[in-house]
């Protein structure tokens, strides 16, 4: 009798089996190079399976050894593309090529495979799988170490178990007492195999991810971590429940939120340090939404939100949230609980399913309330913010301890007068007073958000302030080659102190640089040297460009390397053949324009928008010889 045993039959110890019930008794047994192939990729990935596979093989060939059966490995080693298809059946159809070439009986615990060889023809032996050690009801040992107030437990080989317990405004790390001492490894290895072998048996209990060295479990209302070298340095189990089921009426502002998830769809961030209660907070939404006739989903990666059957929870489909959302658009659900809005793929999909319409609820970690809607900066078109999330709620030690209003107007920022600097401001609102308290809008080419009185302590320095302190040194920096000082005066006067060589290069060609600056900041600028701060005599002073002295050169220098700039989208770009990491002039028709250092790449590049990059720019369309001399 020949016989080819598949993957699963070798896994579950069936070619043994049958030879020590007499069936196999000389027996010709060819094992696939095809499946210790699989077995080895599996062990090597810390998969039991993989293990008990290899203990099978070994067994098999001890029987051959013995003389029960003659063992013989055949055929090839399937290639990285076969094994990366195994799902899509590559290596099931090596397997039974092997069959109808040795004239064999197919031997499967897989019913797919053994249907497939029935409709080619093969002679089939199918035995039933059976849960390997493991009775489905029987729950986990390490289910004995959560009291009611345990919110999670923390293993680890060479340490003592460890549990957080108390309620969720004061969780203790403490160690568990019913254990004597350490975990050891064998201990360690059986708790790690019967959490995996448990959820793959159990109807109460899957697999969520399984990659070399890490495997997260669901498993009834535990999520379980198992960590395994070499992505750990020791094997680790972390199983977190939660300890809270709430429902919106437990929380603050509860009337309001109701109205405002009810009167139409929302976008809604909830925010918080990690075990604050973000996600028990999201589950009492869901559960209201729910109960308010809303078709609500969820799009989880694990998914580990405690949440009524009649709410779906969708994982991420082939590894990927975006497949995930695009199905949930041809399901319609009114919202979608988005659990860990954490990455930048994260925030792309969410807007997306926003700006589509749906009802969208994220929950991402942040430390303030403004930090969560400052991660959308950069990730999301500025003005689309508001359309994306109009509410944020920050949740602390298990309370709604902020919730903001989000919108968009037209105006002039706090903190500047003319009117000509009018723009789209978002602004944020505390929703219990109804005061604003930020403001996120585009400044000087840069997004900027800007704490209002009030807010984190904002006013003067931390404010608009700051931030038109911070440009104009900016601004000044890049063409003095001094030292460089700034005060502010008020609202909309400051003082530039640099050092008297610096004056002509700073106030600019007919005071025309510190004319752009002033523009684009609605702020007065006074330009003084440092001698005139200290009180010193014979200090230059030229106010607001508009002095005598300005646009005033510096002694000439002769005309050195004529180059083309190249405008780019973002940049002003003059290529060098010489001169790298040098300090250099840039000259129009022989006029100081500005001093740089020249990139390791051979090139200066100039940001568009700036007050050096307009000159330049403006210098190129008039034909101007732009030159490089070294400083």
């Amino acid at each position: 009798m020949n016989v080819v045993p598949d993957t699963s039959a070798v896994i579950d110890g069936r070619v043994s089996e049958r030879v020590a019930d007499g069936d196999y008794q000389g027996a010709t047994v060819y094992v696939p190079e095809a499946v210790v192939g699989e077995l080895e990729a599996q062990a090597n990935a810390g998969r039991d399976t993989g293990w008990d596979g290899i203990g099978e093989l070994q067994r098999i060939a001890e029987l051959a050894d013995e003389g029960a059966i003659t063992a013989e490995f055949v055929g090839r080693r399937p290639t990285v593309a076969e094994q990366e298809g195994a799902g899509e059946g590559d290596i099931d159809a090596l397997i039974r090529d092997l069959a109808v070439e040795h004239d064999a009986v197919l031997l499967t615990s897989d019913f797919v495979q053994a249907e497939a060889g029935k409709a080619t023809g093969l002679e089939v032996a199918y035995v039933e799988p059976v849960p390997r050690d493991v009775a489905e009801d029987d729950g986990l040992d390490i289910e004995r170490f959560f009291t009611d107030d345990t919110m999670s437990v923390h293993l680890k080989t060479g340490t003592h178990p460890k549990a957080k317990r108390g309620d969720i405004t004061d969780l203790r790390y403490v160690r568990i007492d019913e254990v004597d001492g350490p975990s050891d490894e064998a201990q360690m290895a059986a708790w790690a195999d019967e959490i995996e072998a448990t959820a793959r048996a159990s109807n109460q209990g899957f697999i969520e991810l399984s990659e070399p060295g890490m495997t997260i479990v669901q498993y009834r209302n535990y999520r379980i971590a198992v960590a395994r070298p070499p992505f750990a340095d020791a094997i680790e189990i972390t199983a977190v429940r939660p300890i809270a089921k709430t429902t919106l009426d437990d929380y603050e502002f509860a009337d309001e939120l109701r109205d405002r998830f009810t009167e139409r769809q929302r976008g809604v961030l909830i925010a918080g340090a990690p075990g604050a209660g973000k996600s028990t907070f999201a589950q009492a939404v869901a559960e209201f939404l729910n109960d308010n006739d809303y078709a609500v989903k969820t799009m989880e990666k694990p998914r580990d939100l405690q949440v009524s059957d009649e709410i779906t929870q969708y994982t991420a489909l082939g590894g990927d949230m975006a497949n995930t959302a695009d199905s949930l658009l041809l399901v319609r659900p009114d919202y979608t609980i988005y659990d860990e809005v954490r990455k930048t793929h994260d925030f792309e999909v969410f807007a997306d399913m926003r700006l589509a319409g749906v009802g969208m609820v994220g929950v991402t970690h942040a430390t303030r309330a403004i930090d969560a809607l400052q991660r959308l900066v950069g990730r999301v078109e500025l003005g689309m913010i508001p359309q994306v999330v109009d509410t944020v709620v920050f949740i602390e030690a298990g309370a709604v301890d902020t919730v903001y209003d989000v919108t968009t107007q037209v105006k002039v920022p706090e903190g500047l007068t003319a009117e000509d600097l009018s723009r789209p401001v978002i602004q944020v609102v505390d929703f219990e007073t109804g005061t604003p308290e930020y403001e996120i809008y585009t400044f000087n080419n840069q997004v900027v958000t800007v704490p209002l009185d009030g807010a984190d302590g904002g006013s003067g320095d931390t404010g608009i302030g700051r931030i038109a302190k911070q440009e104009i040194e900016r601004e000044i920096r890049s063409v003095a080659r001094g030292h460089v000082d700034v005060e502010l005066q008020g609202q909309n006067d400051a003082v530039v102190y640099v050092e008297e060589d610096d004056i002509s290069y700073v106030i600019g060609k007919g005071g025309g640089r510190i004319t752009d600056i002033e523009n684009r900041l609605g702020i007065d600028i006074d330009v003084r040297t440092h001698a005139d701060r200290s009180g010193g005599a014979g200090g230059t002073g030229a106010a607001g460009g508009g002095s005598a002295g300005a646009g005033a050169a510096s002694t000439p220098k002769p005309q050195g390397e004529v180059v083309q700039p190249e405008i780019t989208s973002r940049h002003v770009v003059i290529r060098m053949d010489e001169h790298v990491g040098e300090t250099v002039e840039v000259r129009a028709n022989d006029e100081y324009l500005f001093t740089a250092t020249v990139g390791r790449g051979g090139d200066i590049q100039v940001s568009r928008g700036s007050a050096i990059a307009e000159e330049l720019e403006d210098a190129i369309d008039r034909k101007q010889t732009i030159t490089v001399v070294p400083a």
